[in-house]
């Protein structure tokens, strides 16, 4: 039989963590497991009633055909009014592109614009992508490593000193997944000072958790806080957290023309455009009733809040107060060189993480996979009830440990 031979792009990434325990836990509960799986970011919520109609009236009419590859009209419009509506950002219709999903527009972007060698700028802990989408590219991500005592904040100083003359893109996303960090209006001008030493460095600003902060701090992206900075930052955000549109795979992104005309290019030799019917669904979410976005923050505060008093009542467990998305990022270096009750060694947060899924019954991520250790990641996009029982457990699990 003839070898199989993987292409060195795809030698150069690993499959998502995020993905790989969520369907181990699956498969665990295929097994007849009692599984709580607290390891995915995806709102418990219903896509709302009005989004679900518009596109099943787009299907009814006949919108179902292919689309000009960086969207419908309609929907592009709809997102360069919401970006002057909510965030100060004038752009045109013909500078805002539509992907498959927020992935790829981060995609669409790195491919369009890397060569080997060059590098991206990344603090951590980091979505578990980023890395992997620039290695894909064949360039290097620079990981820059943040404290809890910082608030997971990447600082001015440790950005100066991860830039180099191949340095292309630094890449943010706040508020941030894993960490729930938010960074401010003033933190993002700090950052634009440093980068406008450095002409050569664009932003890419992951602001998929715009609507998910908690406390006084007001949602800021970079082109609105440093104006100066609006020609070389892309703007990206979707309706998969805001609208629990998770399956509608639809993200968009906003930016210079020759930046967007470079995805949309990329974009036609990969997907073409997204789905029409998912786009107009994803139009009634931007232009349609906006209510939902409060009710469902307000929501995800109580299950954060819950999460974290819980989490911070085990001995030895230590958990930051996040002020958005909707997960928390606990350490658990009490816990390491620890066993458990059936001998397993817990020697670093991936093997925490895998014992409290496979003798706790409760799946999170572990924090090696977001850069950052010893840490891991815990999902409050689930009811309380469930919630509570996933804190019962990891109390006993951790009471257990030797």
């Amino acid at each position: 039989m003839t070898q199989f031979r993987k292409s060195a792009a795809l030698s150069r990434i690993q499959p998502a963590a995020t993905i790989a325990i969520t369907q181990k836990a699956r498969d665990l509960r295929a097994m007849g497991h009692d599984i709580i799986s607290l390891s995915i970011g995806e709102p418990d919520f219903d896509t709302p009633d009005h989004v679900k109609t518009a596109a099943a009236e787009a299907v009814a009419r006949g919108e179902t055909k292919y689309t000009p590859i960086p969207g419908i009209p309609e929907l592009r419009q709809a997102i360069a009014d919401k970006f002057a509506r909510e965030n100060g950002l004038d752009y045109a219709p013909g500078q805002v592109i539509v992907s498959t999903g927020g992935k790829q527009v981060i995609a669409n972007a790195l491919l369009a614009t890397l060569d080997a060698g060059d590098e991206v700028v990344i603090p951590a802990p980091y979505w578990v992508s980023y890395t992997q989408m620039v290695e894909m590219a064949g360039a290097v991500p620079v990981v820059v490593a943040t404290t809890a005592e910082d608030g997971f904040i990447m600082t001015p100083a440790a950005l100066e000193a991860a830039i180099t003359d191949k340095t292309r893109w630094l890449i943010l996303n706040s508020p941030s997944n894993p960490s729930g960090a938010v960074y401010s209006a003033d933190d993002l001008r700090a950052l634009a000072k440093v980068l406008e030493r450095h002409p050569h460095v664009w932003v890419l600003s992951d602001d998929m958790y715009e609507h998910l902060i908690y406390g006084g701090t007001p949602f800021a992206t970079m082109a609105a806080a440093a104006p100066e900075m609006k020609n070389r930052t892309l703007t990206m955000n979707g309706v998969s957290k805001a609208y629990a549109m998770t399956g509608w795979r639809i993200g968009y992104a906003a930016g210079p023309q020759p930046l967007i005309d470079a995805m949309a290019l990329m974009q036609g030799q990969l997907t073409s455009g997204a789905a029409r019917p998912c786009q107009w669904a994803a139009h009634a979410a931007l232009t349609g009733p906006q209510d939902a976005l409060e009710e469902q923050r307000a929501v995800f505060q109580s299950r954060r809040d819950l999460v974290v008093a819980r989490l911070n009542a085990i001995p030895g467990m230590d958990c930051l107060t996040p002020p958005g998305a909707f997960y928390v990022f606990p350490s658990c270096a009490a816990f390491l060189g620890k066993a458990t009750p059936s001998g397993t060694r817990l020697n670093t947060d991936e093997d925490f993480c895998m014992a409290l899924l496979e003798e706790g019954g409760v799946a999170t991520v572990h924090g090696a996979a977001f850069g950052q250790s010893p840490y891991f990641r815990v999902s409050y996009a689930a009811s309380e009830a469930e919630l509570s029982e996933a804190m019962n457990r990891i109390e006993t699990f951790c009471a257990a440990l030797s």
